[in-house]
C-alpha cells in the first residue's frame, strides 16, 4: 500500500531546520485536537467505573452507550433511530477507514470520490480498499461545497462527503445535503457523510445527512451513512466514541466484520461516553469557548466567523513560505493547506486551529497579524 506521508509529517519536515523565534512561547494552532479540559462529570465517570477494567468490552458497544448515542442523534437532529441502525465505532478515524474497506470489498475496480482538500484517511480508505479516487473540488468559486458532476458520480461506488468541513470551515445546507441524497438513489452510490463537527457551531446547527434523507423521503437510509465523534464535542478524543448510523442493511454486515476486527474501547470509557453524548449542557459551554476564539479572530484577522468548526481557512500567497515564516518570525505553528489535498486542492490557503484558550489565542493572532503588517 502506497500511503502518502501525512500532513504534520509534511509539517515537521517543512520546519525541521526553523528555528523559532526565543522571544516568544510557541504555540500550536495545527492540529484539530481540543485543548480545553474534559468536563469533570466526563471524567469522574471514567474514576468510578474503573473497577471494570478486568471485563472485556463489547465490540457493537455497551447497551447504555449505544442508547445515549441514539438519544443524541433523536435530541439534536430530530431522527429516531433503530438499534439496528447505529453502531458504536472507536471514534471515527477507524471508521472512515474500514468502513470504505468494508463496503468495497466485493466491488471490481471501485471508484470512491470524497473533497479536496480532504482529511487524509478518505485518501488512505480509497488506498486501502484498491480504489480509484476522484476529487470533489473545494473552491472559494463554489462556496467550498463539492462541485457536482453526474458523469463522474454515476462511475462512483462510494462518495464521503464532509458537512461541517475541515479544512475549509463550509456547511452545506439541507436542501444541498438532499441533491446528495437524490443522487446517490439515482446513480445507486453508497453516500457517507464525516459530520465529526457538526456540534461547534456558531449559529444555526448544521442539518445531518440523516435528516436530509429523511426529507427526501428515504426513511430507511437506503445507501445513507453518518458518522460522528465525541472528541470535538465533549472535549474528550481520548475517549474514542463514535457511531455510524443509517442504512441498517449496509450496518449489519459492518457490525458483524468489526467483531472480527476486536475494534473497540474499554468499559470504562465507554461508559464515560455515554455520559458525555447523554449531555447537551457542556458542549454549549465548549461552543461558547469557540465562538470567543472566532469573535478574536474577526477582530484582529479581519476574517469572517464561520458557521461551523474551530478552524480559520485564511488565504495566503505561499502556504508553505507564510507557516515557515511565521513559524521562524513568530513561533506560530499552522498548517499548509496544500498539506490537505492533492493537485491545486488547498494551495494558498492555511489552516488554523483555534483550539487554545481564549488568551493564547489572542496572543497567537496578535502574531500573526504583525507578521501579515510585516511586523
Amino acid at each position: 500500500m502506497n500511503f502518502q506521508p501525512y500532513p504534520f509529517e509534511k509539517l515537521n519536515t517543512l520546519l525541521g531546520s526553523v528555528k523559532p523565534n526565543a522571544d516568544f512561547k510557541e504555540l500550536l494552532l495545527t492540529i484539530g485536537e481540543p485543548q480545553f479540559e474534559t468536563p469533570s462529570f466526563i471524567q469522574e465517570s471514567f474514576k468510578k467505573n474503573a473497577h471494570l477494567l478486568n471485563k472485556y468490552p463489547k465490540t457493537a458497544g455497551e447497551q447504555t452507550l449505544t442508547a445515549a448515542q441514539r438519544g443524541f442523534v433523536k435530541r439534536r437532529f430530530g431522527v429516531d433511530l433503530k438499534g439496528s441502525e447505529l453502531v458504536s465505532t472507536l471514534g471515527t478515524r477507524e471508521a472512515l477507514f474500514n468502513l470504505p474497506q468494508f463496503l468495497l470489498f466485493d466491488k471490481t475496480d471501485p471508484t470512491v470520490a470524497y473533497p479536496n482538500p480532504f482529511y487524509q484517511i478518505y485518501e488512505g480508505a480509497a488506498v486501502a480498499s484498491r480504489a480509484k479516487s476522484v476529487h470533489l473540488e473545494l473552491a472559494q468559486e463554489n462556496g467550498f461545497k463539492p462541485k457536482i458532476d453526474e458523469d463522474i458520480l454515476q462511475k462512483c461506488d462510494l462518495v464521503i462527503l464532509n458537512s461541517p468541513s475541515n479544512p475549509t470551515s463550509s456547511v452545506m445546507s439541507l436542501s444541498e445535503l438532499k441533491e446528495w441524497v437524490d443522487l446517490s438513489l439515482e446513480h445507486n452510490f453508497i453516500l457517507i457523510n464525516d459530520e465529526c463537527y457538526s456540534e461547534i457551531y456558531s449559529k444555526a446547527p448544521p442539518p445531518s445527512l440523516l435528516e436530509a434523507a429523511k426529507v427526501a423521503g428515504n426513511g430507511s437510509f437506503k445507501n445513507i451513512l453518518v458518522l460522528n465523534s465525541i472528541s470535538k464535542r465533549s472535549c474528550a478524543p481520548s475517549l474514542r466514541s463514535g457511531f455510524v448510523a443509517g442504512d441498517e442493511e449496509l450496518l449489519k454486515g459492518y457490525a458483524k466484520y468489526r467483531t472480527y476486527a476486536g475494534c473497540t474501547a474499554g468499559v470504562p470509557e465507554q461508559l464515560a461516553a455515554a455520559e458525555a453524548w447523554g449531555d447537551d449542557v457542556h458542549v454549549e459551554k465548549t461552543r461558547l469557548k469557540y465562538l470567543k476564539n472566532f469573535n478574536l479572530a474577526q477582530e484582529i484577522l479581519g476574517v469572517g466567523v464561520p458557521e461551523a468548526t474551530f478552524y480559520i481557512w485564511l488565504k495566503v500567497d505561499d502556504d508553505e513560505r507564510f507557516a515557515k515564516e511565521l513559524y521562524e518570525r513568530k513561533s506560530v505553528k499552522t498548517l499548509p493547506g496544500s498539506y490537505l489535498g492533492r493537485g491545486s486542492g488547498g494551495k494558498g490557503y492555511v489552516r488554523i486551529a483555534l483550539v487554545l484558550d481564549e488568551s493564547d489565542t489572542k496572543e497567537a493572532l496578535l502574531r500573526i497579524a504583525d507578521f501579515i503588517q510585516g511586523k
